[in-house]
């Protein structure tokens, strides 16, 4: 399957917008050094356990990490599909610049 197509918002004609907004300037993000250790430990752990589950899946290991998968998938949800957030939230911003014109 092919990716979805995503918005790209262009200048029409190659103009500026006539009211240009003030750029806000976001302040640096400054990290601690207990939400770097943290973060750290979070991807570690992460890793130990995908490196597990892979060693599971080749037959390696008998014990570890178990993914789970429905025995029983539920029938209401057999044609779902999951929500582009992003073409969602283009679709919004389309939308309020047509109720604004």
């Amino acid at each position: 399957a092919s990716p979805a197509q995503k918005l790209v918002f262009n200048r029409v004609n190659g103009k500026r917008p006539q009211v240009l907004l003030q750029q806000v300037s976001a302040p640096e993000e400054c990290y601690t050094l207990a939400h770097e250790e943290n973060v750290r430990f979070v991807y570690e752990a992460w890793q130990q356990v995908e490196q597990q589950l892979d060693g599971s899946r080749s037959g390696e290991s008998a014990c570890g990490p178990v993914q789970y998968v429905e025995k029983t998938p539920n029938p209401g949800l057999k044609n779902f599909v999951p929500i582009d957030l992003e073409e969602w939230w283009a679709q919004q911003f389309l939308a309020k610049i047509e109720n604004c014109s």
